[in-house]
């Protein structure tokens, strides 16, 4: 189509028609110089990103429009949108030249790995609608945002930043209907006034940046308010009554505040709330404003609190209710028997509290229900036989209260058990013959009951319980020939019953046993001797029984912290290695035992000449075996001596850490307290270290082991485990940054993440060894009466280091002694100094056992240090 104009022949020449084909002409030049800006605009950006998924960047090249890009959105031919979420982007954002896009009107880049400072140029974007920059590792406080007056939507969670956050910036952005800046490192600051005049918002999500002071009044005005997160902070004060207003609020998450007073009067004006957590707060008062108003509720937390009174009778109205958690507090009264009636619910947690009455039967209704909690109260009456078709069921715990009757037969054989609770009531009956159908079930406590009868022989069918614990009931029969089927049990309690018969030989086939207690029942025969083959046996005891026969000499390989064998019926020699007084109050009771070492014990008659013959070329023979041995080590030693015991330096400069909270230490001070006699703990996955900071803040560390269990004996050093770990370091960031915002009373709070792909490290193999190190380290912080690290020390010097250095004479020696403990007992605390040197000798193997160091302590005569008083600041 043509557009011009008509003239009439003989009118002068049009030369308004040529500027205008020259105006044309501009436009057409400055359009195509603009898609030329734009293009090397974005090209810019696709150079500062370094990695990214397989084909997000194949489409940005000179042959395509840049409107093709792969999430680039164009209007009228000019960039209005950058949609890049969750494309794995590594690098930083140029927003020097990002912003040079006039027509942007929205970046969405969350959910990636960018990195570096959100620059100040930002503030050129003035045609911002929607900013999302969640889920990322920037670096550095946020500038002014004031300019940015047409944004609607800015996420900022999770996104690394950190210092003063900008809040009075917020004051011109009054468009804005979706604010989150929380699970960020900002300075504390008071409660931020300016977002109470933003009052478009939806979306408020503050939660764990620092917020300290009270809730103020007036946010009650934000009408439109649907979603109001204000968790993990260090808010203070009542929940301001004005809150009730928000009417269409579905979601206030208050938990893990300092927040009192009595939840607000008219909080049942909030019809369409859904989920409303404030748990782990200093609430007080009633429940009396949780109304049958809130027919909307799905969710209610209000755990570890201080409220009391009874739960009212409204709250099993609610139709919709499918969780509740109101553990810790101290209610009474009974529970509304109506919970769960209308649907079901999905879990219940009311441990810790008053409570009375019966349990209401229809909870597990629809069978949704994984976790039923009801310890630590004082329920009555029986087990509703609705509970025996839960199928669903997770956790059933309902142990310290008044329960009595028989257990619903089902319940033994849910598929999805986990764990059976039940202890310290007044059960009776039967554990049935169905518990072999139970191929989920872990865990089975029921002490102190009146359960009776034979333990089922298809309880050896359950093959993935760990723990059994039965004492103190009135079980009998025989313990079942088959337990041996049992391989991952680890714990298994039978004392006080009234079992009979003998300890089937199959015990031994219980791999991961490490604690038997069979004490006060009627077991006879003798022990069996396979039962010194479990090679994880840490607690046996069988007092109180009719065993006869010899002590299995087996049982002297083993290192057991406890050993009773008191009030039986057996004889013959207690084996050398197993005689020590450590061991003594536990062979009492057993007249026709003897020994040659222990006192209180007859002397074992002495053998034929032909038997001390052949006893003495064993013995030869096992000595000449023994030198050979040692002689063959030593040499492997001194090999080895250099590569074992050399700690290398570490590249401290060369560790990522990833703050989920408020740090008051580097990452040197962790790193260097990973050591193996800082170890508490061993998991699947790897070790746990307490370490202690200069500060003297204490706090758990776990070292991450490689991801296949299969892989492990081929990664000795840490390094080689952290590099390991890092070919999925981006599932690995997600997880941990999933697990920081987990919230549980019994969970710990995730603080932060180390990683390294560098190649500290060293070899640590946790054995018997090390435990005997960090008890001489015990040992050495109760006689001198210092921590495992002081200043005195040195740098980079513990208490080890500085006993062993200053031990060099008696009168030394006796300056170490704390100046609290008595002049006459100086003499024996410095033996037990000695004792806990040698307990952290350098080499391993010259560190004595625990029992060597036992009867160590015990020959230094430790009751004479009964006066011995420790200060601690």
């Amino acid at each position: 189509m043509f557009t011009g104009i008509i003239l009439r022949h003989g009118s002068p020449q049009p030369v308004f028609l040529l500027l205008f084909l020259l105006n044309a002409l501009f436009f057409l030049c400055f359009v195509t110089s603009s898609h030329e800006t734009e293009l090397q605009i974005l090209m810019s950006f696709k150079s500062s990103i370094q990695s990214s998924k397989p084909n997000v960047f194949s489409s940005w090249n000179q042959a395509n429009s840049h409107c093709n890009f792969t999430g680039i959105v164009c209007s009228d031919g000019s960039v209005s949108e950058i949609n890049l979420a969750s494309k794995a982007l590594v690098g930083t954002l140029p927003f020097d030249s990002i912003c040079e896009l006039q027509m942007l009107k929205k970046i969405s880049v969350e959910s990636n790995l960018l990195h570096g400072i959100i620059s100040d140029d930002l503030k050129k974007c003035k045609n911002l609608k929607y900013l999302d920059l969640g889920g990322n590792s920037f670096t550095g406080s946020v500038p002014d945002l004031s300019t940015l007056n047409k944004l609607e939507y800015l996420n900022l969670n999770a996104s690394g930043i950190s210092g003063a956050f900008p809040w009075k910036s917020l004051e011109n952005l009054t468009e804005l209907t979706f604010l989150s800046v929380g699970d960020n490192l900002l300075e504390k600051s008071k409660f931020p006034l300016e977002v109470l005049k933003l009052s478009n918002l939806s979306w408020l999500y503050l939660t764990n940046c620092s917020i300290t002071g009270n809730i103020p009044i007036g946010i009650g005005n934000l009408t439109k308010l649907g979603n109001l997160e204000l968790s993990d902070n260090h808010l203070t004060g009542e929940i301001p009554k004005d809150i009730v207003h928000l009417q269409r609020l579905w979601q206030l998450e208050l938990y893990d505040n300092f927040l009192s007073g009595k939840i607000p009067v008219g909080f049942g004006n909030l019809t369409n709330l859904e989920y409303f957590d404030a748990s782990n707060n200093q609430l007080e008062g009633d429940l009396s404003q949780i109304t049958s108003s809130l027919k909307s509720l799905s969710s209610l937390q209000l755990f570890q609190n201080k409220l009391s009174g009874t739960i009212p009778e409204e709250l099993g109205e609610l139709k919709s209710l499918k969780e509740l958690s109101l553990y810790g507090n101290m209610l009474t009264g009974p529970l509304p028997q109506k919970l769960g009636s209308y649907g079901g619910m999905d879990y219940i947690d009311v441990s810790d509290n008053s409570l009375s009455g019966s349990i209401p039967p229809d909870m597990c209704k629809n069978n949704h229900m994984t976790d039923f909690l009801l310890l630590n109260n004082s329920f009555t009456g029986t087990i509703p036989e609705t509970y025996a078709n839960c199928s669903s069921m997770i956790r059933f715990r309902a142990s310290r209260n008044s329960l009595s009757g028989v257990v619903p037969s089902g319940l033994w054989s849910l598929p999805n058990l986990q764990i059976i609770d039940l202890s310290m009531n007044h059960l009776e009956g039967s554990i049935t013959s169905d518990i072999g159908k139970a191929k989920s079930l872990a865990q089975i406590f029921l002490s102190k009951n009146q359960f009776s009868g034979e333990l089922p022989l298809e309880i050896s069918e359950a093959s993935s319980l760990v723990s059994i614990e039965l004492d103190s009931n009135q079980i009998s029969g025989q313990i079942p020939d088959t337990i041996g089927n049992l391989k991952k049990l680890t714990t298994l309690n039978l004392n006080m019953n009234n079992v009979s018969g003998v300890i089937p030989y199959s015990i031994s086939s219980c791999v991961s046993l490490n604690g038997i207690n069979f004490a006060g029942n009627s077991l006879s025969g003798e022990i069996p001797v396979g039962i010194g083959s479990l090679l994880t046996l840490n607690s046996l005891n069988l007092s109180s029984n009719k065993l006869s026969g010899e002590i299995p000499s087996s049982l002297s390989a083993q290192r057991l912290s406890l050993l009773d064998l008191s009030n039986n019926q057996l004889s013959g020699p207690i084996p050398d290695s197993l005689a020590i007084s450590a061991y003594k109050d536990g062979f009492m009771g057993n007249p026709q035992l003897c020994s040659q070492i222990l006192e209180n014990f007859k002397p074992c008659s002495f053998e034929s000449g032909g038997s001390r013959r052949i006893r003495t070329l064993v013995l030869c023979l096992i000595a000449a075996l023994m030198v050979i041995a040692v002689s063959l080590c030593y040499i492997l030693f001194l090999k080895l001596k250099q590569d074992k015991f050399e700690k290398p330096v570490l590249k401290t400069n060369s560790w990522d850490i990833k703050q989920y909270h408020l740090l008051n230490f580097n990452q040197s001070e962790i790193i260097n307290g990973i050591k193996a006699e800082n170890l508490i703990g061993k998991g699947g996955s790897g070790n746990v270290y307490r370490v202690v900071l200069k500060s003297g803040e204490e706090f758990a560390v776990k070292h991450i082991w490689t991801s296949n269990p299969s892989d492990r004996g081929s990664y000795r050093s840490t390094s080689a485990m952290l590099k390991r770990c890092s070919r999925s370091s981006s599932e690995y960031d997600a997880e941990v940054a999933t697990l920081s915002s987990i919230r549980h009373v019994n969970v710990v709070k995730l603080y932060c993440s180390i990683t390294s792909e560098d190649k500290y490290a060293y070899t640590c193999k946790v054995t018997e060894k090390s435990d005997v190190y960090s008890f001489g380290v015990v040992l050495m912080e109760l006689v001198t009466g210092k921590r495992p690290i002081e200043a005195e020390f040195g740098e980079s010097k513990d208490i080890v280091y500085w006993v062993c250095s200053n031990m060099r004479s008696k009168e030394e020696a006796l300056e170490l002694v704390d100046s609290t403990i008595a002049k006459h007992s100086r003499e024996d605390a410095m033996k037990v100094l000695r004792i806990a040197a040698l307990c952290t000798a350098k080499i391993p193997s010259s560190r004595p056992s625990m029992r060597m160091v036992v009867q160590m302590l015990e020959e230094a005569d430790p009751c004479a240090l009964t006066n011995i008083v420790i200060t601690h600041d």
